[in-house]
């Protein structure tokens, strides 16, 4: 039997961007939760600086009965726009981020301006040897680039373990509407050490309708041997969207459950997007950004287990 919709009480925002930080004057976007060895729970997320590029930092919260609240933020960024002429050098932006072995790797959005487009997006790694105090980049060049399956951009990476290896659910371009439009589905990747990939472009999540443009940062949970994947959809603006599935390769598609649309108004009454789930005594807890893509910051909402 499916899942039952899932309900989701909106508990408002709880990391805003911050002008003090130079590399957070505007947005807080994409939470991407990490458990820490001493577990504390992290966030790491992007703010744009003054010229509007996004550099990745973090927020450590802490999970208390349905209630988050947080314990300090960065000072300074852990991945900073890579050098000139590579793939990254005008933002980064996380996606994923999960331990193995004795490093954490950081999964990441890299961003480079277009010529005929308006940006190339493809998917970067940055790895931690200290529990995700500091990283360093594992390449200069996109773990995710343009292939003979995938032609346009390659972006927006999220991994999870399957069985002796790993499998990425990443944002694939089908073409771009207009100069400033891409479209983009979600496909599936399969690695045995999570960082070199093999690609065969099957699609994992498909457009609902010709009018849908996006589907965008997939996010998915293994719980009692089902597979959950919660992401965002849009033909004009984002809503989440869900599906399931049993083996992590056939998904069923039914963005009714996901629990959580647009509130009546505020900071995410006009759009909801790029959630995240974290487990925590007894609670689920759904981070996300609302409008304008996480300009007024990222907010939570909870629901029991």
């Amino acid at each position: 039997m499916p899942t039952p919709k899932f309900e989701w009480k909106r508990q408002g925002l709880l990391v805003q961007p911050d002008p003090r930080r130079w590399w957070m004057r505007t947005h807080a976007m994409v939470p991407t939760p990490y458990l820490r060895a001493n577990g504390t729970h992290r966030l790491f997320f992007s703010g744009r600086n003054d010229d509007n590029q996004s550099h990745i930092g973090w927020a450590d919260i802490a999970l208390d009965s349905g209630s988050a609240s947080v314990l300090r933020i960065s000072e300074n960024p852990i991945l900073t726009p890579g050098k000139l002429g590579t793939f990254d050098d005008n933002g980064v932006t996380p996606s994923c981020a999960i331990r193995v072995g004795n490093e954490v790797l950081l999964f990441y959005i890299g961003w480079n301006p277009g010529s005929t487009t308006r940006m190339n997006i493809y998917g970067g790694l940055a790895v931690s040897e200290d529990d995700g105090d500091s990283f360093t980049r594992w390449s200069e060049a996109p773990i995710l680039e343009r292939s003979i399956t995938d032609p346009y951009i390659n972006t927006a990476p999220f991994v999870v373990t399957d069985g002796d290896g790993f499998r990425m659910y990443y944002v694939s371009g089908t073409g771009w509407n207009d100069p400033d439009n891409p479209r983009y589905l979600i496909k599936t990747a399969t690695s045995a050490d999570g960082k070199f990939w093999q690609r065969d472009g099957r699609v994992a999540i498909d457009f609902a309708n010709p009018r849908e443009n996006a589907l965008a940062r997939p996010f998915v949970i293994v719980e009692g041997g089902r597979w959950h994947m919660w992401f965002s959809h849009k033909g004009d603006t984002y809503r989440f969207g869900y599906a399931e599935s049993d083996d992590g390769v056939k998904w069923r598609r039914d963005d009714s459950r996901s629990g959580l649309s647009v509130a009546p108004e505020g900071w995410d009454s006009e759009m909801i997007e790029y959630g995240a789930i974290v487990n925590a005594e007894g609670y689920r807890y759904l981070f996300y950004n609302g409008n304008n893509y996480g300009f007024d910051g990222l907010g939570y909402a909870v629901s029991r287990l």
